[in-house]
C-alpha cells in the first residue's frame, strides 16, 4: 500500500512538473515597432553610438509588467518577453532611429574602424502600462559631439500611447509604437522637455600642426 502511495505521489508530482513547464502555456511577446511611414529631418549627423539603453528594474526582467488598480507593478511567468528587454529595446530603437532619420545608428559596442560622430544615451525613468489605461514611456536621451566645438543634446521626453485592454500582446504593442514615437523624437532632437545645449571646447593643439 506504501509503495502504491509513493507511486502515485510521484506520477502526480511528475504531471504538475509537466503542467508547468508546458510551452505552449507560455507565451513569448517581441518588441517590434511598426515601419516607419517616413522619414523626418536627420538631425543627428551620419553616424552615432547608441549606448544601452538604461531600463527600470521592472522593465528589466524577463516578465511583461502592468500595473494594477491598487498601484501594484505585477506580473506572471506566463508571459516573457521574447528577448532580453535591455538588448531588445536598445537594438530596436538603434534600428528605429536608423529607419526614419537615415543615420547609421549601431548599438554599442561600435563594430566599425572610425569612430561614431556622435553617442546616444537614453535612460528610461518609467516604462509602464499604467492602472488608467496609458501606456508610458518617460526619461531622458543625451546626445553628444566628442569633436571640437560640438553641440551636446540633453532632452526628456513623456510618451503616452493609449491602451484597448492589459492583455499582453496589447501591452507589447504599445512599447513598440512608443519606441517608434521616441526614435522620430530623438532623430529631430525634439519632443516635449527642455533641450540643454553645452558646447564640446575646441582642441587648442588642433589649431597648431607644430605643437
Amino acid at each position: 500500500m506504501t509503495n502504491r502511495f509513493f507511486t502515485l505521489t510521484a506520477v502526480l508530482s511528475l504531471a504538475l512538473v509537466a503542467a508547468c513547464s508546458n510551452p505552449e502555456k507560455t507565451g513569448r511577446y517581441l518588441i517590434d515597432p511598426p515601419s516607419p511611414p517616413g522619414r523626418v529631418a536627420n538631425q543627428l549627423g551620419p553616424t552615432v553610438e547608441l549606448r544601452d539603453v538604461s531600463l527600470p528594474e521592472y522593465a528589466s526582467g524577463q516578465e511583461v509588467s502592468w500595473q494594477t488598480p491598487d498601484g501594484a507593478v505585477r506580473s506572471t511567468p506566463d508571459n516573457l518577453w521574447a528577448d532580453n528587454p535591455q538588448r531588445a529595446v536598445t537594438l530596436t530603437l538603434a534600428r528605429a532611429i536608423s529607419d526614419v532619420s537615415g543615420a547609421a545608428v549601431i548599438a554599442e559596442p561600435w563594430p566599425l574602424g572610425e569612430p561614431a560622430g556622435k553617442r546616444l544615451e537614453v535612460r528610461v525613468e518609467k516604462a509602464l502600462a499604467q492602472a488608467d489605461g496609458i501606456y508610458r514611456l518617460t526619461g531622458r536621451y543625451f546626445v553628444a559631439d566628442d569633436s571640437g566645438g560640438g553641440r551636446n543634446h540633453a532632452r526628456s521626453f513623456d510618451i503616452s500611447v493609449p491602451l484597448a485592454d492589459d492583455q499582453p500582446q496589447t501591452i507589447a504593442v504599445a512599447q513598440s509604437t512608443a519606441l517608434s514615437i521616441l526614435a522620430r523624437q530623438i532623430a529631430t532632437l525634439d519632443g516635449p522637455g527642455t533641450t540643454f545645449v553645452t558646447r564640446t571646447p575646441a582642441d587648442p593643439f588642433a589649431l597648431d600642426p607644430m605643437l
